[in-house]
């Protein structure tokens, strides 16, 4: 399902039950879509770091939101709510894009307003409205726990400890938190058996509706911001201006990075404002919004089988056991 605009492609004449039969269209050169390739760990002590940093909620002022507690990495990467709860139960500003196969986007956050893992790891951490902490704050705490200081020496080398090692380590552990092996990946692939007739029409229809000119390559989306509400305009009550808060180029207003579709299955409710409670209350309003196409309701039903194959394996690792805090470490002010 494409969220933005897109042109129409034309459908082969071959019917489904041949695609089946022949494979025809599995040549994986010609089709839009492409496998995810497993992550590759070069540093297995910095990913180490970097996954008890992204689950140690000490990075917080109320030392109880870490960044698993937004990107939940039991639930698809995101949290499952329209807009995340940050410090002192603030309401988020927008809805929390999932961290699964994020380093594969052309930049972070809804508006791309950074430019990569590392310089996104950092945001959340200063954030009054999300973990309230300073990074000032952040670094002072690692350094006065002991078994923190010697990892990040063995890591990085030195004794000197920064939000740039902090970032880095926790960026090196996102890059792993990437999910192959969807049964359309498999597909793709060559094997014929891995989606059903139901799935391919979906997938089908995906293309000749023109959902692919955005949600395309391994990402399925990511690589490019749209404007929300081409044919009809989109009504939210969501304050977010999108790329043009980044830029100041009133023109971009509206203008948001197309959120990746694998897994989408796992990472409800949809769009930045997290307005679409389901798959098919999505498929209906982007087809309206942004294709100018009214999908029956088999249709909608189709592409919906087709985005449930999109679900890959799911990041598998032993959950980290935190160091301890020493005397000397601030203790979290949670309801000051």
């Amino acid at each position: 399902m494409s969220r933005f605009t897109a042109p129409r492609l034309v459908l082969g004449a071959l019917s489904v039950a041949a695609l089946l039969a022949t494979g025809a269209v599995q040549a994986k050169d010609a089709e839009p879509v492409s496998p995810i390739p497993a992550a590759k760990v070069t540093n297995p002590g910095k990913v180490e770091l970097g996954k008890k940093l992204f689950f140690d909620p000490r990075l917080s002022r109320s030392g109880f939101i870490s960044c698993n507690s937004c990107h939940n990495l039991s639930m698809g990467g995101s949290d499952n709510l329209k807009t995340s709860i940050g410090d002192k139960w603030q309401k988020g500003p927008i809805n929390s894009p999932t961290v699964l196969n994020s380093s594969l986007n052309v930049a972070q956050f809804w508006d791309g307003r950074a430019k990569d893992l590392k310089e996104q790891a950092g945001g959340p951490i200063a954030n009054p409205g999300e973990m309230a902490f300073t990074h000032d704050l952040a670094v002072d705490l690692l350094t006065s726990i002991p078994q923190y200081v010697a990892e990040f020496k063995k890591v990085f080398g030195h004794d000197k400890l920064t939000i740039d090692e902090v970032t880095q380590a926790i960026a090196a552990f996102e890059e792993t938190l990437v999910t192959p092996n969807a049964r359309f990946d498999k597909w793709l692939k060559g094997d014929k058996k891995a989606i059903n007739a139901q799935e391919l029409r979906g997938y089908q229809l995906f293309k000749s509706s023109g959902c692919v000119a955005c949600h395309n390559g391994p990402n399925l989306g990511g690589t490019s911001f749209q404007k929300m509400g081409l044919v009809e305009a989109y009504k939210t009550d969501n304050p977010a201006e999108g790329r043009s808060a980044v830029t100041g180029n009133d023109a971009e207003r509206f203008n948001f990075k197309v959120p990746t579709l694998r897994n989408v299955e796992l990472t409800y409710p949809y769009f930045h404002d997290g307005a679409a409670d389901t798959l098919t209350q999505a498929v209906d309003t982007m087809g309206r919004l942004q294709l100018g196409k009214k999908f029956t309701p088999e249709e909608n039903a189709d592409i919906v089988a087709f985005l449930k194959t999109l679900t890959g394996d799911q990041p598998k690792f032993t959950l980290p056991i935190l160091p301890p805090s020493s005397d000397k470490t601030k203790r979290p002010q949670p309801f000051e």
